[in-house]
């Protein structure tokens, strides 16, 4: 059976040494599993997110409670978590919040691992050294620092006030731990992005704030929705210049019974003109909750119109977790 590590380590160069910190480096990397999960072909997020889905996961309690990012366990029916030694253990998915992006799991057999505790991502300023760990141990982590905490709009419906945004970055970033000075587990791996600089576009990486973990927590692990549902549209969208545009659409959601196209202009939500994705989710979401009626003015090509679409939670079309 092929390591779940392989091919995903970190250049030498940017590997952290052990006498770079005041924590025992080695000790808080194997708290850092691979994580693998198997979602059936029926599933709704199959032909998005795949069937086979390879990422991390964080052990964050003596009990066996691994943090990752939801979308790796978003309808899976089977879970391994592969320890450091290789040894494997199965888990089932106890909850997602697709408010944080974070996933919660539980592994079902002792993994012997130590927890990393929680820090605070506020405390981290631009600069902050940390260290991104991918499962797999030291070759596949990497000695970085944080290069901001700003605003991210996500075009499937998602929004962070403070993402973190770090470099260099990560070759395995999915349900990375992002680890503070301290080795306390400060922010979840969730995207690869790119940044301008003067040679040009360099990648980095987007960490979701462990800060927005401590008020679910609770909710997760016993499986409860953390957060109202909000209403969904199912719509994929994307900034081009001043316009929102609708860049896709879920099969199945209400923006495609609707019959929104892939190019339409979103120019306004309930008569308030949006320019963005930050404008945007917040018209939409400031409707109330899932299942209201969402009224856009759309421009198609020379046609502006005014459309009505009824919200839903985007949960309903998700297959559940299976508790083992």
């Amino acid at each position: 059976m092929a390591s779940p590590f392989d091919g995903y380590e970190v250049e030498a160069a940017h590997r952290p040494k052990e006498q770079g910190y005041r924590f025992e480096l080695d000790r808080a990397l194997s708290s850092v599993v691979a994580l693998e999960a198997r979602v059936p072909e029926e599933a709704h997020t199959a032909t998005i997110l795949g069937t086979q889905r390879l990422g991390n996961g964080v052990v964050i309690s003596p009990n066996g409670l691994v943090l990752t990012i939801g979308y790796l366990v978003t309808e899976a029916e089977e879970v391994t978590l592969t320890r450091n030694d290789g040894t494997r253990v199965p888990a089932h998915v106890l909850g997602i919040d697709a408010v944080t992006g974070f996933g919660l799991v539980q592994a079902l057999e002792p993994l012997g691992l130590p927890a990393l505790p929680l820090g605070r991502s506020r405390d981290l300023e631009a600069g902050s050294p940390v260290v991104i760990a991918g499962a797999g141990g030291r070759a596949h982590a990497a000695a970085g620092h944080l290069l901001t905490a700003m605003p991210f709009a996500g075009y499937w419906e998602y929004f962070l006030d403070e993402a973190l945004m770090t470099e260099p970055a990560h070759p395995h970033w999915s349900g990375a731990a992002l680890i503070n000075s301290r080795g306390e587990l400060v922010g979840v791996g969730s995207l690869s992005l790119e940044r301008q600089s003067r040679s040009g576009p360099k990648p980095i990486n987007m960490f979701v704030p462990i800060d927005l973990l401590p008020p679910i927590l609770d909710d997760l692990a016993h499986g409860r929705q953390p957060h109202p549902p909000r209403p969904w549209l199912g719509v994929f969208t994307q900034e081009m210049g001043d316009h929102v545009v609708v860049v896709g659409l879920h099969p199945g959601g209400p923006a495609s019974r609707a019959e929104l196209r892939m190019g339409d202009i979103i120019l306004a939500v309930e008569g308030q003109a949006v320019s963005d994705l930050d404008e945007f989710y917040s018209r939409l979401w400031g409707r109330g909750g899932a299942g209201v009626v969402v009224p856009l003015r759309i421009q198609r090509e020379d046609d502006i119109f005014d459309v009505e679409i009824r919200s839903m939670d985007r949960a309903a079309l998700l297959r559940k977790p299976r508790l083992n």
